[in-house]
């Protein structure tokens, strides 16, 4: 499957998961499941974020860097750092 229908489905799902989350804030529902499923939903931005980064390092980095352009390093480490 193509990293766009891989990102897009994955990205369908977490949306869904919010907004499940946020009907069950209105539904004032027990915080510990509230609170699973907000872990839930991190998890799997962390997994589309790996998908990304992944992509990113083997076109666009790898890309600047055949070209010469060294800035790209630094760039990255940054984009590293904001990652958590």
């Amino acid at each position: 499957m193509p990293i766009d229908k891989r990102l897009s489905t994955r990205l369908n799902r977490i949306e869904g998961q919010v907004k499940g989350i946020k009907a069950m804030i209105d539904r004032e529902e027990y915080c510990d499941d509230v609170l699973t499923q907000i872990a839930a939903v991190q998890s799997a931005m962390s997994a589309v974020a790996k998908i990304i980064m992944e992509n990113h390092v083997r076109t666009c980095v790898a890309n600047r860097l055949a070209q010469g352009d060294e800035t790209v390093i630094d760039e990255f480490v940054q984009t590293l750092g904001r990652m958590k």
